[in-house]
């Protein structure tokens, strides 16, 4: 059975102590250190976040706002997509993350929370915790992004994406890897792969130029095979976010069963007319919410705050 592409529901976590993480900015070269004292970095992120769940909401997407615990301090809580996945098979995925200091965001509570609100049955757990402790890592739909109607995972090779742990994933999964190397503009290795790639359900955004040229046509030529509009950016997008959006699937009544393109606001700026429009044309809707805090501070985009919920079976 196909799977869906996009998910009509998502889980999002309100920070409690949003602020910047020096363990992850070792490999996180989007991240800035704030200008401003950590309670104004804090209310800020906070109004962003709460901003964009209303925008969600209006554009009927359903969304399980999960409150963070204060203590201990979590400065990345706000991005849960690095830390679980839901399936439309009924499967939760728990994975391992690189900073020590991410690893209390993995919360059973947010887990049962998202699954009440959301009407979603825990049918299995697939846990890849265990191989933190031997320094193996894969992060969520930051390291994978998924083509679930054609069961590939896409995946750029760094140290928050190990490829052992992306093998047992799509072993488990039933998805054919694809593993690649992607730098920024100054040949360090890209962090996520999803600050460089989006698949909807009929388009393809990408900045290609960041994989490396021996991995390149393979990449595109998988990605072409899945029919979809491939839609190229450059390297100075992505480090404004460009490709870090998500569509989302929600009802509308003159339109009926429709797609949602989530993107923030610095992302829409750094679109040429023309890539903007293309994309306009292969989603029904273009949602834009400004997160400047939570992208600078947090070096995450609109797409990280969002942990999709498929329906389950």
């Amino acid at each position: 059975m196909q799977q869906p592409q996009c998910a009509d529901a998502v889980l999002m976590v309100r920070p409690a102590a949003f602020d910047y993480n020096p363990e992850t900015a070792a490999s996180n070269r989007m991240q800035r250190e704030a200008q401003v004292p950590p309670a104004t970095v804090r209310e800020l992120a906070r109004s962003e976040f709460d901003a964009v769940v209303r925008a969600l909401r209006g554009e009927g997407i359903r969304v399980c706002v999960a409150e963070d615990t204060p203590e201990p301090p979590k400065p990345d809580a706000v991005f849960p997509n690095n830390w679980v996945s839901f399936h439309a098979d009924g499967t939760v995925v728990l994975y391992p993350l690189l900073a020590a200091s991410r690893r209390h965001e993995r919360r059973r509570a947010v887990i049962e929370q998202a699954a009440e609100e959301l009407g979603f049955e825990v049918l299995r757990t697939l846990d890849l915790t265990h191989h933190e402790l031997e320094g193996r890592f894969l992060e969520g739909t930051g390291s994978l992004v998924l083509d679930r109607a054609h069961g590939v995972a896409y995946a750029c090779r760094s140290p928050r994406t190990h490829p052992m742990v992306l093998d047992e994933w799509s072993r488990a999964m039933g998805y054919e890897p694809v593993v690649f190397t992607a730098e920024d503009g100054r040949g360090a290795p890209l962090y996520h792969t999803n600050v460089l790639m989006s698949i909807g359900a009929r388009f393809v955004l990408i900045a290609s130029e960041s994989i490396v040229p021996a991995d390149r046509e393979r990449v595109l030529r998988r990605l072409a095979a899945s029919g979809r509009e491939i839609i190229e950016i450059g390297q100075p997008a992505v480090e404004r976010f460009a490709a870090n959006v998500l569509e989302l699937a929600s009802w509308d009544e003159a339109l009926g069963d429709c797609g949602v393109l989530v993107m923030s606001t610095t992302a829409r700026q750094a679109l040429a007319a023309r890539e903007l429009g293309r994309l306009a044309a292969s989603s029904d809707t273009v949602l834009t919410v400004p997160v400047p805090t939570i992208e600078r501070v947090g070096g995450g985009g609109v797409r990280c705050m969002l942990a999709e919920v498929f329906s389950s079976p």
